[in-house]
């Protein structure tokens, strides 16, 4: 009887080391996760209307220089700037293109082609100091907030083209207000 008791001890106890190791596993590998390929960023100001609005949060993926940097990709840039902190911003152009902003009629081309941006909150009517054509040079890219007449982006010359070691990641999820949780386009 004694030994039946301490077989039951024991089973207990293992089961518990095994509970505890798994627990404690899976916290590790999402510590893991979080800290070297997802990070949480907040939105601020209006520059991403109507995608994004003041105080969403987001989950991006952490840019390692693995991920390659397309357009229409929503990134977050940690290039120096006049603001001192970071942007949120859509890439519009990617090395080697050529980006030309009409501003009477408010349109963009990229290599010739009208962009057709369903995202945008307002064509492009705001001059910013950049003079267009431009070429986006080897390792940059040209970025704009949805909100144009809003956004200081690649289109100010404090700001400009955007190295792309820079860019901290991409946006691929947004979290917060839960009516709004989901994917980006």
């Amino acid at each position: 009887m004694e030994k039946d008791n301490t077989q039951k001890k024991i089973t207990f106890w293992v089961s518990v080391y095994s509970c505890v190791d798994l627990i404690v596993g899976a916290v590790l590998m999402g510590v893991l996760l979080i800290s070297f390929l997802f990070r949480q960023v907040g939105v601020k100001g209006t520059s991403m209307l109507p995608t994004l609005e003041e105080n969403q949060r987001l989950i991006i993926a952490i840019n390692n220089g693995l991920r390659e940097i397309k357009k229409g990709d929503i990134v977050v840039v940690n290039q120096p700037n006049i603001f001192k902190e970071s942007l949120i911003k859509r890439t519009i152009a990617t090395e080697g293109d050529e980006i030309d902003i009409n501003f009477e009629t408010g349109t963009v081309f990229v290599n010739g082609v009208e962009l057709q941006e369903p995202y945008i909150n307002e064509n492009t009517y705001t001059e910013e100091g950049v003079e267009f054509p431009q070429k986006v040079p080897k390792g940059c890219v040209f970025v704009m907030g949805d909100n144009r007449n809003s956004s200081t982006d690649s289109r100010h010359p404090l700001i400009g083209m955007i190295d792309t070691r820079y860019i901290f990641g991409k946006v691929i999820f947004r979290i917060w207000p839960p009516n709004k949780i989901g994917n980006l386009k």
